[in-house]
């Protein structure tokens, strides 16, 4: 009989390479990137492998500001049973699979986990799930299966997997792992491509959880030492797990592929051929998309004219492009990015100047979500600020207090119950409501439709740390 299989979804990073629209507050696995399907790249995880049989709920692994945006976008795909474990700080994909067959463990004995990440794109799901199912056999006798992808260019920017023999390209067949190379230079990888035993190392697992653990117990016993006090001593907050941070912190920031794939000798490789991208890049964001007959991806409010080769991209404002070629425009709320393809990559480094320089555009977006709804910086100084507010029916913020700055609330669609100082208000479109500083407040939507509301913000500091919570059914501390 066929065992159980456990997908877990690694859900950590922050996706600077695709900046501005992604960022450190919402990377690139939450974002849709084409318009094909409006799905996330997370949700996409989880859809292309829905079919499978004797598929378990999911176990996601992410950090403490991600949490319910994970949530929340899988009950948008209607997953409204999973596990996810927060983990305090980053430590790598060896620490992360660990807790998740810890946690597999505690459900039933020896599941098969099926390790993705959550930001890759794979344009054929049908190969993928066929490979997938072959990896299952082999996964069931004990083998640890990793997925090489067949390259397709002499890559730079991926770690390598060279198998015992050559890949056949029309057979799906595992193949004896000889050794994992880390990213080469333009020659290496140019002669790897011409040898049909390496693949492109895609960071996707297949085993079970009793074969995994096993082996970190041989090779690395002080990861599975740490993780599994940082799971026995972890607590349950909602959807949440929240795993023990003293003990989490002394596991070894270290990959799977360090810790066990480079030692063990029962590492296998499936060759992968099936459309898969890491989306590293905006030229890789471009390679993979839809584009007109003269090369150009266009999304949003755009105008193009006698353009090639591009990838133009608006969220809000007018874009216009003329006689341009071979270039990534996108622009954002708060930020515009123009840069030549080839060169994308150098965003990454970009970002860390923005952050070393304390230029907040580089992390956070004006939009930031909330397990309420969500809220949009319009303007700002740095005594004031005007915010859109977006509450879902029968959400409510939590009970609170600013003790730097008033607020001014004004609704502009829905209904608002408006708690100030013992007394209740509900108002309506069009009303408005003074929120003194100082004052005990929480703001809920008791309506069916989405509440929207404009608040100005005014006092010594408008930060977002400026805040005492009460009460609050999201379990926020802070």
């Amino acid at each position: 009989m066929v065992r159980s299989i456990v997908p877990v979804i690694l859900c950590g990073g922050s996706g600077t390479r695709l900046w501005p629209l992604s960022r450190e507050s919402f990377p690139k696995q939450f974002l849709s990137i084409g318009l094909e399907d409006k799905k996330s790249l997370l949700q996409k995880t989880h859809s292309r492998i829905s079919n499978l049989k004797n598929l378990k709920p999911p176990i996601l692994v992410c950090n403490e500001e991600h949490r319910f945006i994970v949530a929340e976008q899988m009950r948008q795909i209607n997953i409204n049973k999973f596990r996810i474990l927060l983990e305090p700080i980053g430590r790598n994909t060896a620490p992360a699979i660990t807790l998740a067959a810890l946690k597999a463990e505690e459900d039933e004995e020896n599941p098969i986990l099926l390790i993705l990440s959550s930001d890759h794109e794979i344009k054929n799901e049908e190969k993928f799930l066929n490979v997938i199912k072959e990896g299952i056999k082999y996964a069931e006798k004990g083998e640890l299966v990793t997925f090489g992808v067949i390259p397709t260019s002499p890559e730079t920017g991926y770690g390598y997997i060279k198998a015992s023999n050559p890949f056949n390209k029309n057979t799906i067949s595992g193949l004896r792992i000889e050794k994992y190379l880390e990213k080469p230079n333009l020659n290496n990888a140019m002669n790897f491509i011409k040898d049909k035993r390496f693949t492109w190392n895609s960071g996707m697992f297949m085993f079970s959880s009793k074969t995994i653990l096993k082996e970190l117990q041989n090779f690395y016993p002080e990861i599975f030492l740490q993780c599994q006090q940082s799971l026995n001593k972890s607590t349950i907050d909602l959807d949440f797990t929240r795993l023990d941070k003293g003990s989490f912190e002394k596991c070894p920031n270290i990959s799977i592929d360090i810790a066990v794939m480079e030692k063990t000798k029962k590492g296998i490789v499936l060759p992968l051929d099936a459309g898969w991208s890491d989306v590293g890049s905006w030229k890789s964001v471009w390679e993979t998309s839809k584009k007109d007959l003269n090369g150009n991806y266009i999304e949003g409010k755009v105008i193009s004219e006698k353009n090639e080769n591009c990838y133009l991209r608006s969220e809000k404002r007018l874009l216009v492009g003329i006689g341009i070629r071979d270039l990534i425009v996108i622009e954002t709320r708060d930020a515009v990015l123009v840069a030549e393809r080839d060169k994308s990559q150098e965003v990454k480094s970009i970002v860390e100047k923005l952050k070393n320089k304390n230029i907040k555009e580089g992390q956070n977006h004006s939009k930031r979500y909330r397990p309420w709804g969500h809220y949009i910086s319009v303007v700002e100084d740095h005594r004031w600020q005007v915010k859109l507010i977006f509450v879902k029916p029968g959400e409510k913020l939590s009970l609170q207090m600013h003790h730097h700055r008033a607020e001014h609330w004004i609704i502009v669609s829905g209904t608002a119950k408006v708690e100030l100082d013992n007394k209740v208000d509900i108002l309506s479109e069009n009303e408005s409501i003074y929120i003194p500083l100082g004052s005990k407040h929480r703001l809920s939507n008791p309506g069916k439709i989405p509440l929207t509301l404009v608040e100005v913000q005014s006092g010594s500091y408008v930060g977002e740390d400026d805040i005492l919570r009460f009460e609050d059914k999201y379990g926020r501390q802070k």
